[in-house]
Formats: C-alpha cells, structure tokens, sequence
C-alpha cells in the first residue's frame, strides 16, 4: 500500500495543478480522483472484492471489483486499466470499458481520513474464470460472483457493500442490465 502521489483537483473536477501524497489528501480532505470498475458477466453475476483487512478504510468489507486512485498526471482509463491489471490481474483494453459517470462523494471517516472524491465509475465484462485472476494481497483479501441483484439488495446483506450508497449500487445495476441488453 504505497503512498501515491496524486493530483489535487478543485470541488468540481478540475484539476488544479498541484499534487499530493494520497495521505496528505486524506489527511487534508484534498479533492482527488479515483476509479471504480464494476465487472460483470454474461449471466448476470457481478464480481466483488473483499478488502484485505489491512486497509484503512473498509477492511475486509466486500466491495467494488476494483477501485483505486488516479496517480499525479495519469489519465483516467489508463489508469482504470493499470488498477485492474495490478489488484486481480485481468486485462482489459479502453473498449472493454464503459463509463457510466463520475460521482462526487465526500465522506470523514471515524478514523480521521477525510475522503473528498471523485470517482470515475465504469462497467466492464468479466471473460475469465476466477481461478485465472491472481489477487495483489495488500488490497485484495477475496473475490466473489455474486448474483448481479445484490446491488439492488445491500439493506438484506450485512457486510456486503454498504447500505447507504444503495443508490450508488442500483445505477450501476440498470448500467449492466441496459449493457446485457
């Protein structure tokens, strides 16, 4: 879990021209960005990740397929590639992803992190079998299909993403199901 350097960017996006450690911008509440990649399959399963139990935010929750920030100067679908490259080894090429938005999500956290965000969500299809994808164990304790209605059902399962970003999870569901088809 390097502390990477990242761009500051101001309360609408825009980058700023400065950077930061990710600490500091935590520390701090600096605006950041980040990327959030949703992996489905065909058969209406979504892949979760459990956080490893090291991390500072969330340990061992299940979660996004893959998320993480955008490095200082790194351009966001490069490093929505990279991220999901580095945490399951899977690789995916620009046309494999799908933006579906950016979000703006600010959130302290009771152990002092100050998360001001902007998360740039895409959707991707999963073409392999979890056996072929190799976890990086400092972000990635597990990973999991779970039938693609979990999004719509976070209220019903404890610790399984996080009730009061159902919204959040219902979006990227009607995403998925209008991509299926």
């Amino acid at each position: 879990m390097a502390d990477e350097l990242i761009d500051i960017v101001n309360e609408n996006g825009e980058v700023s021209g400065k950077t930061c450690l990710k600490s500091e911008a935590h520390k701090y509440g600096y605006f950041h960005t980040t990327v959030h990649i949703w992996l489905y399959t065909s058969d209406k399963k979504i892949l979760l990740q459990k956080r490893a139990l090291t991390k500072k935010v969330f340990p061992g929750l299940w979660d996004i397929s893959v998320a993480g920030h955008i490095g200082a100067g790194e351009k966001i679908i490069p490093s929505a590639i990279r991220e999901v490259k580095e945490e399951i080894d899977f690789n995916l090429v620009e046309e494999d992803l799908f933006k579906i938005g950016t979000r703006k999500h600010q959130v302290n956290h009771t152990n002092g992190i100050i998360d001001n965000e902007f998360h740039h969500v895409f959707i991707a299809e999963l073409t392999t079998t979890l056996e072929k994808l190799t976890l990086q164990e400092s972000e990635v304790a597990e990973l999991k299909l779970f039938d693609l209605n979990i999004l719509l059902n976070t209220k019903k399962h404890e610790n399984i993403l996080l009730p009061q970003y159902h919204e959040y999870y219902a979006s990227v569901y009607k995403e998925i199901i209008k991509k299926l088809g």
